[in-house]
Parts: C-alpha cells; sequence; structure tokens
C-alpha cells in the first residue's frame, strides 16, 4: 500500500505569497488527511508566525533579499544564501520529501534549487503577470509551473504552464446582496449607505494612508462610508489623527480580520496591486482602484494591475499621483453604478474560483500518487 505523501511547501515573506500557500495546504489535507506537510519560509518572516498559526509545522531558513538601497546586509548576503543553500539540504535529506511547492519569496529559491538538484520534482506555482529572474531560473527543472495570468510564455517552457489562478483565502466568494448586508451590518454601517474600502495590506500603505488623510481633513461631512486599513506599521499615527480630525463616517482599523466582510460591504475598493489581492477581488466581483507599489522586484504591481486595466477590468491610479487623484477618482466611481457594474462584471471574468484544488491535483501527479 502506497504511503500518503509528504509535501514541503516554501515561500512567503508577504501574505500574497503566505495565504495561496496556507490554501494550497489545506487542499493537500482535505484530499489526503495523513499527508505530511512541512514549510520552509525565511526567519524573522511573517510566515513564521501565520503560518504555524494556521496549524502547520514551518522551519526558517536565514535567506535575505537584496536591499535597494546602499547597504552593510547587501555585503552579508551571499553568505547568507550559502547558508541557506546547506540549511536547505539539510531539510530536504531529513524530511525526504515526495515533491516541493514554490510559491515565492526569499525561502522559495533556495529549497528548490537544492530539490532539483536531488533530482526532487517541484512545482512552482506563479502568482504574478511578470515573472520573477528566480523563478525564470528555476522554471529548467520544474514539473509544471501554475500561473494566474495568460502570455506567460514569454517567462517559462510553454509546455509547462498550466493556468490555475492563484489560491485566496477561505471565505472570500462572489460577493451576493445577503452578503453585502451582512458586511454593512459588521462594520455598523447603514443599507442606504455607500462604501468604500481602503486597503494597503496587513502592514500598511503610507501613499493610501496620506490620501485618505488629506480627504478627511477636507471634507467635514461625506455621503460615503470608508471602512480603511491603515496596517499595524501606522496604527498609532493614524489613531492620533482621526482622534484630532473625527469623522462618524470613517472606521479605521489596524489590521480586518474578517476581510471577507469588508469586501462585501464595499462598492468600491481602494488597494494595492498584489497578485492575491487581485485574485482575492476577482473571485468577490469587486470594482477596483489600483494602486501599485513602486517598491516591489521589476515593478510586478505595475504589470498586474495593467493586465487587468488594459481588460476594461479595474482602475488603476500611479503611487505618485495617489495623493492628488486617488479620492477623487474613487468618488467619482462610486457615484456611478453603471460604471461599477461593469467593473465587475469584467473583473469576474478573471477569477479562477478552484485554483489550489487544480494545483494538488498536479502536484500528486508530480509524486506519483493519487490525481
Amino acid at each position: 500500500m502506497k504511503r500518503e505523501p509528504r509535501i514541503i511547501i516554501s515561500g512567503g515573506g508577504t501574505g500574497g505569497h503566505i495565504f495561496p500557500a496556507i490554501s494550497i495546504a489545506n487542499e493537500i489535507k482535505r484530499v489526503s488527511p495523513d499527508a505530511e506537510i512541512l514549510f520552509v519560509g525565511a526567519l524573522g518572516k511573517m510566515e513564521m508566525e501565520r503560518v504555524p498559526a494556521a496549524g502547520y509545522k514551518i522551519v526558517g531558513l536565514p535567506v535575505a533579499g537584496l536591499k535597494r538601497k546602499l547597504s552593510f546586509s547587501n555585503l552579508l548576503l551571499p553568505f547568507k544564501v550559502l547558508k541557506s543553500l546547506r540549511r536547505a539540504g539539510e531539510i530536504l535529506n531529513d524530511f525526504k520529501p515526495d515533491a516541493v511547492v514554490g510559491v515565492g519569496g526569499y525561502a522559495s529559491a533556495p529549497l528548490l534549487w537544492m530539490a532539483g538538484r536531488k533530482k526532487i520534482p517541484y512545482l512552482i506555482q506563479e502568482q504574478n503577470s511578470y515573472a520573477g529572474l528566480t523563478n525564470r531560473i528555476l522554471s529548467k527543472r520544474a514539473g509544471i509551473i501554475c500561473v494566474a495570468y495568460e502570455g506567460m510564455a514569454k517567462f517559462f517552457p510553454e509546455d509547462k504552464i498550466l493556468i490555475t489562478g492563484n489560491p485566496v483565502r477561505e471565505g472570500i466568494k462572489m460577493t451576493t446582496p445577503e452578503m453585502k448586508k451582512e458586511g454593512k451590518r459588521h462594520f455598523g454601517i447603514k443599507d442606504s449607505k455607500r462604501v468604500l474600502l481602503v486597503t494597503g495590506g496587513s502592514l500598511g500603505a503610507r501613499t493610501l494612508n496620506t490620501a485618505v488623510q488629506e480627504w478627511i481633513k477636507s471634507h467635514t461631512e461625506s455621503d460615503i462610508e470608508i471602512i480603511w486599513q491603515t496596517g499595524k506599521f501606522y496604527k498609532e499615527e493614524i489613531d492620533r489623527f482621526v482622534e484630532e480630525n473625527p469623522r462618524g463616517w470613517v472606521r479605521n482599523y489596524a489590521f480586518i480580520d474578517r476581510m471577507d466582510l469588508a469586501f462585501a460591504a464595499a462598492d468600491v475598493i481602494i488597494t494595492r496591486a498584489g497578485a492575491g489581492t487581485i485574485s482575492e477581488l476577482s473571485i468577490a466581483k469587486k470594482a477596483c482602484i489600483f494602486v501599485p507599489s513602486p517598491m516591489v522586484a521589476e515593478d510586478h504591481q505595475t504589470h498586474n494591475a495593467r493586465s487587468l486595466v488594459e481588460r476594461g477590468a479595474a482602475l488603476m491610479v500611479k503611487d505618485g499621483e495617489a495623493p492628488q487623484y486617488l479620492m477623487s477618482t474613487a468618488a467619482e466611481l462610486i457615484a456611478d453604478p453603471v460604471r461599477i457594474e461593469e467593473l465587475e462584471e469584467k473583473i469576474g471574468h478573471m477569477g479562477y474560483k478552484d485554483s489550489a484544488s487544480v494545483i494538488v491535483h498536479e502536484l500528486f501527479k508530480l509524486t506519483g500518487g493519487r490525481e
């Protein structure tokens, strides 16, 4: 009788990598309850907390990314990479996985590189519309590459590509009128009110926060209710600002646990353009204004956002123009229900609802196990 599979899932660094990774792990457990799963992350990164909270074991590698500015830490990077490669090899020897999944992030590269050296099959889950250099290099030994966007043959071997979409958090689904009412009740908003959700992710985004602050300072009254996830990094600063500028139509949170209800309550959403966020909003069918972060590798958020804008499925405001134009653009959109409906319909066509299931199906094919 064939034993249950042993799988390593590597990567992390941001929620955009971690949430898909946990979704894949949950699907593995659903299909094969006795499967052994080990996560490999980067020491000091958020996966070292989020993964154990989801019920999975994780070990960390001392790997780090290259700093954009001149930094002493960049001089230490080659030593960290070598140490991480050595540790990755030890983890593979000890755990003896049947296959490895790489979801992107610092820890993914050394683990997949060593898996390839040891001829352990691996699957790459590329979330962005513009693939990074690391995944392009690692794709040569990959068994299969699961992508979320069309046109990825310019980065990867075409015969290895499968469009699956990105796995998303549990609870994210298409907004219904009942869910919208539930979301508004959760945040204490009347059914008749129009709602704008602003979120820069769990850590926050200064550009988005600044744009909202300027709007609040120039508007003492508003017929738009704002749900504002400011990010934990900016909590104290924003709490002071809101205390000095009280507005009954603003609800600010450092972090929103029930983001599914925040999505449901919102008529329009302002957010960064991470691949995971876009996938969730496509499934939820929400009208969005994306503000791509300029501080990410190879400007992949701009590529992500443009892939929707070119299809008429979203709006985009450049980071540098956000303080001046973002909130007025949102106000115009939220007053145009016909335009909102058009955006919802088009972004909904880009959502993949069973991504984790398809990815796990392909993963088990690599292991020679159940399909």
